[in-house]
């Protein structure tokens, strides 16, 4: 537990609160942590209002379950794993995991490496956000939150090699993306 004040309360005697009912302790955790993991749901949404929509949806499990936060680890990293497994489940609910795209038309090798310090933040969650709903999350998953492809695997109920394929496939998709906006920056 951090000593971070807010309002006068550590985060621990805001878990307390808000198990006890308080809602002005739900905001203050609320306000606390949902700059951040509205980034990370941003990341998992094609746009911002599904990114709102899974951080309210999120927000409601994390205060239906706050009981079971057993004050092991950090609260942070509690509510991040909830943001993930809220977003991971709302894409197996639209059941696109195994959407198929042509590809036919993405160059093998193409690697543009000082073009990614010329984009801003915003700019790369933009091309990560238009990536097909199933590469999006296995490229989320790997890349950005470190899970393996057997984990990824066992939690989106894919094979190895399929993790391993809609990552690779979302490489390239978004080595193509950069590559078309370099061609324009230039």
């Amino acid at each position: 537990m951090s000593p971070l004040l807010v309002n006068g309360k550590t985060e621990k005697d805001l878990i307390k609160a808000c198990l006890s009912g308080d809602r002005q302790a739900q905001r203050d955790v609320f306000y606390m942590y949902s700059g951040k993991m509205m980034a990370v749901c941003i990341r998992f949404s094609r746009h911002r209002q599904e990114a709102e929509d899974l951080l309210q949806d999120s927000f409601v499990k994390i205060f239906t379950h706050l009981k079971d936060f057993e004050n092991k680890g950090s609260f942070e990293g509690w509510i991040r794993r909830i943001i993930v497994n809220t977003a991971i489940k709302n894409n197996l609910k639209k059941s696109v995991i195994a959407e198929e795209i042509d590809l036919d038309h993405i160059v093998e090798e193409m690697s543009v490496p000082e073009v990614f310090s010329v984009l801003s933040e915003e700019e790369l969650i933009k091309l990560i956000s238009g990536l097909p709903d199933g590469y999006r999350m296995v490229f989320n998953l790997f890349a950005i939150e470190g899970f393996t492809h057997k984990e990824i695997s066992e939690i989106l109920n894919i094979e190895e090699s399929t993790s391993r394929s809609q990552l690779t496939k979302a490489r390239k998709m978004l080595k193509e993306k950069v590559n078309d906006l370099y061609k324009v920056a230039v």
